[in-house]
């Protein structure tokens, strides 16, 4: 069974080698909207469209139609933008932390999120697992919640097997998360004085929390997997 101070420990030393490189592969995983980015790009737009009854002028239904249509436009054309280049990105990025943790050679990591056959099974692999976790988000918030979980190691297995298939990658995910969504809840909630800290300094200071987030994510998955469980049986004590 793992443990957070032994995947955190794992990640620390990582990060000792590469922790600036690790936080430009942090930054890029965020601007492809998987930490957050999408969400802070629709309260900005959600700000904007709530602001409109305050405007010196009066509004009408046609202001609305054309802010309404702005703001589909850009909602369609991030959706888009997050299909076709944020999923490879994020997956690209991931490779890149699992690579670091087995302390393997992680340079091309976009490069092979990008070739070709790659590409299309990466696309394909994360739209299915997106359009599942959204319905059932139409559900209710819990079950989302859940179910985001479940499909969390869908990215890492497709930073290791892009061509797996589509089903085949999550029905993984699920089992190898099975048992362990509450534990890796509390992981997720182990971070939260940290980027509390970093939000203390304007913001700016949770962008540094990132790599060791990202780094903590790829020790789990080489644990869920069974890549490092033979090395953390190892290091129990007796």
């Amino acid at each position: 069974m793992w443990t957070r101070k032994e995947l955190k420990d794992r990640a620390k030393a990582v990060l000792r080698n590469n922790y600036w490189k690790a936080f430009l592969i942090s930054l890029v995983i965020l601007l492809a909207g998987m930490d957050g980015g999408d969400l802070e790009v629709r309260k900005k737009l959600e700000g904007y469209t709530t602001t409109i009854n305050f405007l010196p002028f009066d509004v009408t239904f046609a202001h609305l139609a054309i802010f309404s249509s702005i703001s589909i436009f850009i909602l369609l054309f991030l959706t888009v933008l997050r299909i076709f280049l944020g999923y490879s990105l994020e997956v690209g990025g991931r490779r890149f932390f699992v690579k670091s943790a087995l302390y393997e050679d992680s340079s091309g990591c976009f490069k092979y999120a990008f070739d070709g056959e790659n590409y299309m099974g990466i696309v394909k692999t994360m739209l299915l697992r997106g359009v599942q976790n959204f319905l059932w988000y139409l559900l209710f918030i819990i079950p989302g919640i859940v179910k985001s979980y479940a499909y969390s190691m869908v990215p890492y297995i497709l930073a290791e097997n892009p061509n797996i298939g589509a089903r085949e990658a999550i029905n993984m995910s699920i089992e190898m998360t099975n048992g362990h969504k509450l534990d890796m809840f509390i992981l997720d909630l182990s971070f939260l004085g940290w980027y509390l800290l970093g939000a203390l300094l304007l913001g700016v200071g949770t962008l540094f929390v990132l790599p060791y987030d990202n780094a903590t994510k790829a020790e789990l998955y080489l644990v869920l997997s069974g890549k490092k469980m033979c090395e953390i049986m190892e290091e129990q004590p007796y």
